[in-house]
C-alpha cells in the first residue's frame, strides 16, 4: 500500500518559501495600513471641524474644537464655549468626542496648534480671524501626507498632497541623545 502525503523535506521548503514571501510582503503592508490610518485621521479631523462650525451657526454660540491634552494626535474634542474660556474651563458643555486609537502624528501651524474657535456665524476667530492648517505626517520621515486647511472665512478643506513639512520634522520635539531639539 502506497501513502500519499508530503515528506518533511518537502513540508520545510513549503514553509520556507512562505516565509521568504511573507517577509517580503510585510513592509508594504505595515506602509498601506499606515497610510489607510493617515487619511482616516485626516477625514476624521476635517469633519469634526466642520461639525464644530455647524454647531456655532446653529447654536448660535462660540463652539470649540481641540485636541485632547492639547495633541491632535490623541483626538479631538467639541465644546460649547458658555464661559468664553473654551476648553480650559471644564464646566463648557462637551458636545463631541472622538478618540483616535492609531496615534498619527498630527500637528498645527501657529494659529491652529491645539484649538480652534468658531463664533457664531461660523468664522475662525483668535484675536482676529484664524486660519491655518493642520499636518497629518508621516510616522518616519518629515513628510506631511495630507493637511486639513481651515480658511478664514470658516471653510474646512482637506488636502492630500506629499510635502515636506517642518513640523511633521520634530515630532513631538525633543529626540534622544546629543541631537538638537526641532519644532
Amino acid at each position: 500500500m502506497h501513502q500519499r502525503g508530503f515528506s518533511l523535506i518537502e513540508l520545510l521548503m513549503g514553509l520556507t518559501i512562505v516565509g521568504i514571501v511573507l517577509h517580503l510582503v510585510s513592509p508594504a503592508f505595515a506602509a498601506l495600513s499606515e497610510s489607510a490610518y493617515r487619511e482616516e485621521a485626516a477625514k476624521s479631523l476635517a469633519s469634526g471641524m466642520r461639525s464644530a462650525r455647524v454647531a456655532a451657526i446653529t447654536r448660535n454660540q462660540s463652539v470649540v474644537i481641540h485636541g485632547i491634552n492639547d495633541d491632535w494626535s490623541q483626538g479631538w474634542r467639541i465644546v460649547l464655549d458658555v464661559s468664553g474660556k473654551g476648553h480650559e474651563d471644564s464646566s463648557n458643555p462637551l458636545l463631541m468626542e472622538h478618540r483616535s486609537g492609531t496615534r498619527v502624528p498630527v500637528f498645527g501651524n501657529q494659529h491652529l496648534r491645539t484649538s480652534i474657535r468658531f463664533s457664531h456665524l461660523g468664522e475662525p476667530v483668535k484675536k482676529g480671524l484664524q486660519s491655518g492648517t493642520l499636518h497629518v505626517c508621516a510616522s518616519r520621515e518629515p513628510v506631511s501626507r495630507h493637511q486639513v486647511v481651515l480658511a478664514s472665512s470658516g471653510r474646512v478643506s482637506l488636502r492630500s498632497e506629499k510635502a515636506e513639512q517642518a513640523l511633521c520634522a520634530g515630532g513631538s520635539g525633543i529626540r534622544a541623545g546629543n541631537e538638537r531639539a526641532t519644532l
